[in-house]
């Protein structure tokens, strides 16, 4: 079984929405625990316990938000202890030009500096799903289907 965190920061409640979209796609995978907590709900102790995690935000000046990078930055305390683990990223924006690649870049690139794979969308939202506002029919979907890239991969490799 392998165990999937998704983790997001969330003001408005368009990013928690993104969320529980990507925990539905992620529990569509046989052999998949899933866990969808609020970043004020996790400690970098906790993360030790997934095999992938996930992390949305909404986008503030281009970026993540103070809460998901203050997880980042006190999760220096387990450097090396996530390599191997899979990652992924979403974010939501107020506008269509609001900076969501650039949260999601940020997001991934956290992630990989702790050494986590990182796997890429050839057909949708390459980097991890997007919304501009509420999650519309599209980024639901591009939510459902990180879920289930994150959760398939996590299986194949700790299932």
């Amino acid at each position: 079984m392998a165990r999937v965190l998704i983790t997001y920061y969330s003001r408005t409640g368009n990013t928690e929405k993104m969320a529980h979209l990507v925990a539905e796609g992620a529990e569509e995978v046989a052999d998949a625990d899933v866990a969808t907590r609020p970043v004020a709900d996790v400690t970098p102790d906790d993360l030790l316990d997934f095999d992938a995690i996930v992390m949305g935000s909404p986008v503030y000046y281009g970026t993540m938000a103070a809460e998901l990078k203050q997880l980042i930055d006190e999760s220096i305390c387990h450097h090396g202890k996530l390599d191997g683990k899979v990652g992924g990223g979403f974010a939501s924006s107020g506008g269509v030009g609001g900076g969501n690649e650039t949260t999601v870049l940020d997001i991934l690139k956290a992630l990989l500096i702790h050494g986590m794979i990182i796997k890429g969308d050839p057909g949708g939202d390459h980097y991890g799903p997007i919304a501009v506002g509420a999650p519309d029919e599209r980024s639901a979907g591009e939510c459902r289907k990180l879920g289930r890239s994150v959760a398939e991969l996590a299986v194949r490799l700790f299932g």
